[in-house]
């Protein structure tokens, strides 16, 4: 009778083990990614709802460490160094938290991930602390979003919108080293480089204004086997930097021929 008693009990046990209800989260979990610059950037993060109630400063208090999110703390991901609301901080995942305030909302990136929520925070752990001032938005925010706007070649912002209010923090990702280096080394060093490595280098230094003269002989050596309407046009924008206008002109005319040509409106 006893080891019936026991088998009846495991067999309840496995039955209820299969039989629970699979619901919907309250507060559904998301993974963001987004590439700043040439920088992997990705956050984890649940999003609750306001669902009728008053968020900041009610369900979110003013001057009280939040999880920014719901459920596990908010979580960031940076693949390289980045500068974070003026702050460098290094390659690595950290836990995203705000102190909101009326005026002022203190952004905390905190290097303990392994906790639910804010408890157990602790500020010995904070890597950096970011001063932000709050937006006041309209309409209403219905469920919790971050999200990443303003992009940028080397620049965007993190976003954190719930109700009424919007909190942005810059995010910088070096690239201008690593491009270089890049071009150094494929250009530069590299006679042989393609017309459509030599395009790449010339639109980069014409973007950054750096080196005009250089990045005129990279793009006139492209069109000597690539006579593309965009690769010229590129010629005329740097040609009309460089105050050659004449040559702009003439240059400007030809790559609209050319995209004529190509049946292509653009």
């Amino acid at each position: 009778m006893k080891s019936l008693s026991v088998l009846l009990v495991v067999l309840l046990l496995s039955v209820e083990a299969f039989s629970q209800i699979t619901m919907p989260a309250p507060s559904p979990t998301v993974e963001l990614k987004q590439k700043i610059g040439l920088t992997d950037v990705s956050l984890a993060y649940s999003r609750p709802s306001m669902r009728g109630r008053a968020v900041v400063g009610e369900l979110v208090p003013f001057g009280e460490v939040w999880r920014t999110g719901a459920n596990a703390s908010t979580k960031i991901t940076f693949a390289d160094e980045v500068t974070f609301g003026g702050q460098k901080v290094a390659a690595g995942t950290y836990a995203l938290y705000s102190i909101p305030g009326q005026n002022e909302w203190t952004i905390i990136l905190s290097e303990n991930t392994e906790l639910w929520g804010s408890m157990g925070y602790t500020p010995d752990q904070d890597l950096i602390r970011v001063q932000v001032r709050p937006q006041t938005t309209s309409p209403a925010v219905e469920t919790f979003t971050l999200d990443f706007a303003t992009m940028d070649m080397d620049l965007a912002h993190l976003r954190m919108m719930w109700e009424n209010t919007l909190v942005e923090v810059p995010i910088q990702a070096e690239v201008h080293s690593k491009v270089l280096a890049q071009i150094e080394s494929n250009v530069k060093n590299n006679p042989n480089a393609t017309a459509g490595v030599l395009y790449q280098a010339a639109n980069y230094y014409f973007e950054r204004k750096i080196d005009l003269d250089n990045a005129l002989a990279w793009v006139s050596k492209a069109l000597e086997s690539q006579q593309q309407y965009w690769v010229m046009h590129l010629k005329a924008k740097i040609e009309a930097e460089l105050g050659k206008k004449a040559e702009a002109i003439a240059t400007a005319e030809a790559s609209m021929k050319l995209a004529e040509e190509a049946n292509n409106p653009d």
